[in-house]
């Protein structure tokens, strides 16, 4: 019997040798049971609510080619956490011939898939009520839910207890007069994008210490996102104005707004930045804005709703001159987003989004499709892949 092993672990902050505990395990049964192990796939620091891990993609490819009859794991949820994907894993599996083992359940079954996925689904909907208990309690006490915004830091020191507290901020005076001078200078009448290529070129570190983006100022005035949304810069600590779902053909988190109703405001006064006056003029701007007629006819036109074309080199051209990312700039050109939004480089020049499809395609038909040029390849981007999952781990360990 041909064995293949499964080992994920979801957290960065879980030991990387959580994988090397797995796989001795399954390893032991398999070698109890006489079968032979004939690879081993692993998943790290990957959620386990989506089957798009490049270990378990591998895995299921390797079963439907016949490499193994059997996969062994510690507990079914490591193989997925979310119900409707542990029935489409055993469904694929079943349809290739391969079984299912796991060290806490046996053999899988269609009733574990049934039972035990329910109750991994139950588990996860208790978690996160309970999680988000938790956080309002923190929010309500005027402590942080989560996250830092721009010109605060979080507080530490120990409690009498000697345990560390945690959700406290305060304000980092340097970042507070940034933060106050943007709500001048719109106040003003200056646009964000203007303003952000004012602080990059007087070297002022943005929000995480990027370069500053005109996106980043504005935000979106709903969903209370950017500089001149935030309320807690006038002392309101404002939660649950999103929530999160899980994308079933991605697996990727989307935000949802709220309904107002269900936001939790708490009056923190020991945290304003900026005083009512300026705050109240940068609203009436946006609302000044809101009524123009351009922005209503781009809601008429409801224009967001038209989905970008993705092209066939979106989100892989870079400037040769700074090393950004390339934006679109009109509908058949292409630009450095630096030098057009932030002011950070000097290569403004545009190119026709066709010219460069063709010029990559030629070369990549005459100089990389060669035996030798595809092995030298091969090399480097193991190699890289490599040295960045050592740099991760040596970094864990630190931490």
């Amino acid at each position: 019997m041909q064995v293949a092993i499964y080992a994920q672990f979801s957290s960065a902050l879980q030991r990387e040798a959580s994988i090397e505990d797995q796989e001795r395990l399954c390893r032991e049964r398999a070698e109890r049971e006489g079968w032979e192990v004939v690879q081993a796939f692993a998943d790290r620091a990957l959620s386990g609510s989506s089957l798009l891990r490049p270990g378990l993609q591998a895995l299921i490819e390797g079963a439907m080619a016949g490499r193994f009859d059997v996969v062994l794991a510690e507990a079914l949820d490591r193989l997925s956490r979310d119900q409707a994907d542990v029935a489409a894993l055993y469904k694929r599996l079943s349809f290739a011939g391969v079984a299912i083992v796991t060290l806490a359940e046996g053999e899988i079954s269609e009733l574990h898939v049934g039972l035990k996925g329910t109750m991994i689904q139950l588990f996860l909907k208790d978690l996160a009520q309970k999680t988000r208990r938790g956080l309002r309690g923190r929010v309500e006490a005027g402590l942080s839910g989560g996250g830092n915004s721009h010109g605060y830091e979080g507080v530490r020191r120990l409690a009498p207890n000697g345990q560390p507290v945690t959700g406290e901020r305060q304000i980092i005076a340097t970042e507070a007069e940034i933060v106050r001078r943007i709500f001048r200078e719109i106040a003003e009448g200056h646009p964000p994008i203007a303003i952000a290529k004012r602080l990059n070129a007087e070297g002022v570190p943005g929000p995480r210490g990027i370069k500053w983006r005109d996106t980043a100022i504005r935000g979106h005035r709903q969903r209370g996102t950017g500089i001149l949304n935030n309320a807690l810069y006038v002392g309101r600590l404002v939660w649950n104005r999103l929530r999160y779902v899980k994308d079933p053909s991605t697996g990727r988190r989307v935000s949802r707004q709220n309904p107002p109703e269900e936001w939790i405001t708490t009056e923190v006064p020991d945290l304003r930045i900026v005083d009512e006056a300026p705050w109240e003029a940068v609203k009436a701007r946006q609302r000044e804005i809101d009524h123009s007629a351009r922005v209503q006819g781009i809601r008429e036109s409801r224009f967001w709703e038209r989905k970008r074309q993705v092209h066939l080199l979106s989100g892989l051209l870079h400037c040769g001159a700074c090393g950004g990312a390339f934006t679109s700039v009109g509908k058949d050109y292409v630009a450095c987003a630096n030098a057009r939004k932030l002011g950070t480089c000097d290569q403004k020049q545009s190119f026709r989004r066709d010219v460069l499809d063709t010029a990559v395609l030629d070369l990549l038909r005459t100089r990389l499709m060669q035996p030798d040029a595809v092995a030298a390849f091969v090399a480097e981007v193991s190699a890289e892949m490599n040295a960045q999952r050592g740099a991760a781990t040596a970094e864990r360990a630190l931490l």
